[in-house]
């Protein structure tokens, strides 16, 4: 039977994406962030619990990977198309049900569709992984989770930071363009980042994670939201000087 803990963990998340996709493509985003933390709170514990009761499987590895491409794939990836959508200035398109379901149209305006990279991007990241058997202490490239919370923090920022100059930059078509490729190409870089899996709880032998989770903390504390941003960039720089010193 505990074999099963797993996977229902993994379905949890599944179910808490497909609720933020509904709720992102509503424009409900503060709503759809929400499932996404969940869901992501979810898939942090799924594989926790298969190891915790030694039940890993190829099948767990699998389900995990497509619970994944829905809650931290497709969503950013909406989210940024909408985003985009803002930032340029179009209308939402709203149409009734005997219009929209009366003919074919394909209305939709080409730039944000860029955000939908995102969404490809970590299709090809979950892939590799899933192929990779070395990726068990660290990350090739930014894990898809951690690249969601990302995303997932710009309307965040804008909803309750109440910061015109980040308001003003984060709604600027050339600003979500260029995080959209470095979000792209973080996810499928060759750069090496520590994983948050603890072998034992010495100090000593986890001062990179103590310390990153610190000042994880501190960031939040006084900057709420706009934490996430800061904490991804301190992430990837203490990767980095992690592997630089150890060599």
């Amino acid at each position: 039977m505990k074999r099963f803990v797993p996977n229902a963990l993994t379905l949890l998340n599944l179910f808490c994406g497909s609720i933020a996709v509904i709720f992102a493509v509503n424009n409900e985003f503060v709503t759809a962030s929400v499932f996404v933390f969940l869901g992501i709170f979810f898939d942090f514990f799924d594989g926790f619990a298969a190891r915790k009761l030694n039940v890993q499987s190829a099948l767990g590895i699998q389900l995990d990977s497509l619970a994944d491409m829905v809650t931290s794939g497709v969503v950013p990836g909406i989210i940024m198309f909408k985003m985009l959508h803002l930032a340029v200035g179009l209308p939402d398109g709203v149409t009734d049900w005997d219009s929209a379901s009366s003919s074919f149209h394909f209305n939709l305006p080409v730039l944000p569709l860029a955000g939908l990279g995102i969404t490809l991007a970590s299709a090809y990241r979950l892939a590799k992984f899933n192929l990779d058997e070395d990726q068990q202490s660290y990350f090739k490239g930014l894990p898809t989770p951690a690249n969601t919370l990302l995303i997932v923090s710009l309307p965040l920022i804008i909803e309750f930071q109440h910061s015109d100059l980040m308001n003003s930059m984060i709604i600027n078509p050339w600003f979500l363009l260029g995080l959209t490729a470095l979000s792209c190409y973080l996810l499928n870089s060759n750069i090496t980042l520590f994983a948050l899996k603890f072998k034992d709880w010495s100090f000593k032998n986890n001062v990179t994670r103590y310390s990153f989770i610190i000042l994880s903390l501190i960031f939040l504390v006084l900057f709420q939201f706009a934490a996430i941003p800061l904490i991804i960039g301190t992430y990837i720089i203490m990767s980095v000087l992690d592997t630089v010193t150890s060599k």
